[in-house]
């Protein structure tokens, strides 16, 4: 239960305490007096959405701070955050917003900074916002889904976790499958690649790293053999033998025997004969090496033809493997290994098939027996959500559940689709095709009715859930919620006088027009319409208050007839709180405060 809301420089706020008791609290004012910040800003302490307006314009911060009465499961839940229990009787949630490029804010329960994960958790054990607008949401099948699960008990939720389990697993199955699936293509791929590459260099019989060097050598001499060898002749002529007799080998031997015949006479002359000795050995020995070079030259086009093919390879396997031959050999040595690597590696696709399948077949089996629980909890709703409507004004409605088969999911293999006509004759629609706000807004909140009797939220809000009606169907709503009042702390803003009479505790909500200059007691600077600010005022009403206020909200009278209007209100509204009973708990399956809780929507218009 709410016990306290504080608000500090929030929207139009710029202070605000507010006292809430238990039962029936409603919020009255004219339209756009700030009746919804007051909601927003309870959202806010709670880890809601904020934004740049969030914050009062001229403030650096903002703070909101929302006291609660401690029960059983809070004290389990501060327990297990290991938060420190500071009041036996109380919790507090506040939020502190700073200005910025983009609002910063920090939350703290009892004081000790908390997450956004944990904020989310305790805000769904303590209040839950049926919003303006939230009736536009009630054809979505995630909402429905929710709200089936939620009123299903703790056996469905549980049973909801099992199949969020499975399909985790089977999820998981599935990704190690596909991850294998693709790498067994690669495998197959680089397999294909390696092997080819390995055929390729090894029919090249790659062995010597200076093959292509020694073959562009032996082609340059078979493809010159003929000159080669017109030329080898030449050399020998010119070294050893010539008809001119002028060979050098003749000069050389010429020389020697004149040497000789020097020495006779100087021996100084020894050292010269020895060169001129050795010169005429080495002509003669190339001569001798000359004539065998040109002897061993000949014509062989069949090997030259073999050279050239063989280069063509070497440079084909050079430029994919290369740049030079020895690089081609290590490759083809790198290949080897990689084939011997690849080769038959990793778990086969077969086992991973196998345990995919096992855990689909399990998570099939999972959604099978979910389907079965909100087959029947969709029974009970649909039966007890009538007996809520009809009281509202609607005898003669049909509701059904409709479970429809899809594919597995986190959230089970169902589609849920509310179907609903509220008039007789006509056929069963998704609620998103009904036209009426009177009509959802009734829906609504008899459905927060039903699902109140399976969670243990402490305080519901109603943000104008009596939009859109009037007469017989404000009763029936204003008894409505008054009932819900009785076993939940119950917030209502609304513009109905009928729906006002009922409430345990009033509070009437205007904007005000104040002088910032008397206020603070000196000149601000800027011109006279920066000193002049609106704010939300709140008070909380007694019995003659109350009159004047239902006087004004039903208005079109004069005064004289809108109070005794209003009286007539007051006297009603007492007479039905003494004959509005309890509702009476029709489910038989119970479900803890955590149970339900992540159904409930919080977003606002």
């Amino acid at each position: 239960m709410l016990i306290s809301l504080q608000i500090e420089n929030f929207a139009l706020i710029d202070r605000l305490e507010l006292d809430f008791s238990a039962g029936l609290n409603v919020l009255t004012g004219e339209t756009g007096a700030g009746k919804s910040i007051i909601l927003d800003a309870l959202d806010a302490a709670l880890g809601g959405k904020v934004g740049s307006r969030s914050i009062r314009t001229g403030a650096d911060r903002a703070s909101i701070e929302a006291t609660f009465k401690l029960d059983a499961d809070l004290r389990s839940w501060l327990e297990a955050e290991e938060i420190e229990q500071l009041d036996e009787e109380a919790i507090v949630c506040s939020r502190e917003l700073t200005a910025g490029k983009s609002v910063r804010s920090r939350s703290r329960v009892n004081g000790v900074l908390v997450n956004k994960q944990q904020m989310d958790a305790l805000y769904e054990r303590l209040v839950e916002i049926t919003a303006q607008g939230q009736t536009v949401q009630l054809g979505q099948p995630g909402l429905q889904r929710g709200w089936l699960d939620g009123f299903g008990g703790t056996d469905l939720i549980a049973q909801r976790e099992k199949v969020a389990a499975a399909f985790a697993n089977a999820q998981q199955a599935l990704q190690a499958l596909e991850k294998r699936r693709q790498f067994e293509q690669q495998r197959l791929q680089q397999l294909d690649l390696f092997e080819y590459q390995a055929k390729e260099l090894s029919e090249a019989d790659l062995s010597d790293p200076d093959e292509l060097a020694n073959l562009e050598q032996e082609r340059q001499r078979l493809s010159h053999s003929v000159e080669l060898q017109q030329q080898s002749y030449e050399v020998f002529q010119a070294l050893y033998q010539n008809d001119s007799g002028k060979a050098a080998s003749d000069l050389l031997g010429k020389a020697e025997t004149v040497l000789t015949d020097m020495l006779r006479y100087d021996e100084q002359v020894q050292p010269i004969l020895d060169m001129v000795s050795s010169a005429l050995a080495d002509i003669q020995s190339a001569s001798r090496e000359i004539s065998a070079y040109g002897d061993g030259l000949e014509t062989d086009p069949e090997r030259l033809q073999e050279v050239e093919s063989r280069i063509v390879q070497l440079k084909q396997i050079i430029r994919k493997y290369g740049p030079t031959l020895a690089d081609a050999i290590a490759h083809n040595e790198q290949v080897q290994r990689d084939l011997a690597e690849i080769s038959g590696t990793g778990q086969s696709i077969e086992v991973l098939e196998e345990q995919y399948d096992k855990r689909q077949a399990e998570l099939v089996a999972q959604c099978a027996k979910l389907t079965k629980l909100r087959q029947e909890a969709a029974r009970s709703i649909e039966a007890l959500l009538i007996c809520e409507l009809k009281p509202l004004a609607m005898e003669k409605v049909q509701f059904e559940v409709e479970i429809a088969p899809i594919a597995p999911a986190a959230h089970g293999a169902d589609r849920i689709t509310f179907v609903f006509s509220p008039n007789p004759g006509e056929p069963l629609q998704p609620l998103n095709a009904i036209a009426s706000g009177g009509e959802m807004s009734r829906f609504l909140l008899a459905l927060k009715a039903c699902l109140s009797q399976v969670d243990a939220i402490g305080t519901m809000v109603f943000d104008e859930i009596d939009v859109g009606v009037s007469g017989r169907v404000a009763q029936a709503i204003a008894e409505k919620l008054y009932q819900l009042s009785l076993s939940h702390q119950v917030l209502c803003v609304t513009h109905q006088p009928i729906v006002a009479a009922m409430a345990d505790s009033h509070f009437h909500v205007d904007k005000q027009v104040i002088d910032e200059v008397k206020r603070n007691g000196s000149k601000a600077n800027g011109s006279q319409a920066e000193d002049v600010r609106t704010v939300v005022r709140v008070r909380q009403l007694d019995e003659a208050d109350r009159r004047e206020e239902l006087a004004q909200i039903a208005g079109g009278r004069s005064a004289q007839e809108a109070i005794a209007f209003a009286e007539s209100l007051l006297t009603q509204a007492a007479h039905a709180r003494l004959t509005t009973a309890p509702a009476a708990n029709t489910v038989s399956q119970s479900a803890p405060p955590a149970a339900t809780k992540k159904t409930k929507a919080r977003s606002k218009k």
